[in-house]
């Protein structure tokens, strides 16, 4: 469904490549863990990935394929068509994702007025199930809401609906849970898992966590300074590390023992 081929990234104002050589893929249905630390270049795959990278401002090489269109050279026009319909994209911080002077539900049914030619009233039910499937309470009460008044769960769980209204084949989740306290985090996992389940979205599920992406990814890749250090199926990648940089991020896990001491 993905293929990501040789894919290289070098802005103009940094001396190494922000991404150098990445090679993945990801299958229907599947959720694929991409993990690394800050600057480790799995945010710059995403965006290669979701057709976001500021092309005027680096050199870029490789192919990013979906389903056998290539979105890394797409020109606008054709990037538009698939963006929000064919990708659905979230991002860590909701807050200054979302427009602030615009109501929530507006938002959630952006994607089906550019994609789509159903009426308002439609576009509002359509809305409406979105945010009834990512379990926002009262949806008809946060569809006329504006993104202050809500907490910073449920304006995460709006940003997925808003992504996942369309039903796109891919979701690309770039670090979503950081901001959340644990409850919430696992709550947005659970919900992640549903809509894997229930609608069969693949996802690129990135974070700097090994232990959340366990909890959701059915295999993980592992990224330091723009590589591909490890892949493999995530409980064999966290039980059997095989490279010392992934060795490293598990052993930084928190454990309970650890906080005892």
């Amino acid at each position: 469904m993905l293929d990501i081929r040789d894919l290289h990234v070098k802005f103009h104002t940094r001396s190494r490549e922000a991404v150098a050589g990445v090679s993945l893929s990801i299958a229907d249905g599947e959720i694929l863990g991409l993990v690394g630390e800050s600057g480790s270049g799995k945010s710059v795959t995403a965006m290669s990935v979701a057709g976001l990278l500021p092309r005027r401002q680096c050199d870029y090489s490789g192919s990013v394929l979906l389903d056998g269109t290539d979105l890394l050279h797409a020109d606008r026009a054709a990037l538009r068509k698939i963006q929000g319909r064919d990708i659905g994209v979230v991002f860590q911080e909701p807050m200054t994702c979302m427009d602030p002077l615009m109501k929530v539900g507006r938002q959630v049914e952006e994607c089906l007025l550019l994609h789509t030619e159903l009426d308002r009233a439609a576009r509002r039910e359509r809305a409406l199930a979105a945010m009834r499937a990512v379990e926002l309470p009262e949806p008809e009460t946060v569809y006329e809401k504006y993104p202050y008044e809500l907490s910073g769960g449920m304006l995460q769980r709006a940003m997925i609906a808003a992504a996942a209204v369309t039903h796109p084949r891919l979701l690309v989740l770039d670090e979503p849970t950081t901001a959340l306290d644990v409850t919430i985090q696992a709550q947005i996992l659970e919900l992640l898992k549903k809509l894997n389940r229930e609608y069969g979205m693949s996802m690129l599920f990135i974070s700097h966590n090994l232990k959340v992406v366990r909890r959701l990814s059915s295999r993980v890749a592992v990224m330091q300074r723009g590589k591909l250090v490890e892949t493999g199926p995530t409980e064999e990648v966290y039980l059997h590390p095989q490279h010392p940089y992934t060795q490293r991020l598990i052993a930084a896990i928190p454990t309970r023992r650890k906080r005892e001491d």
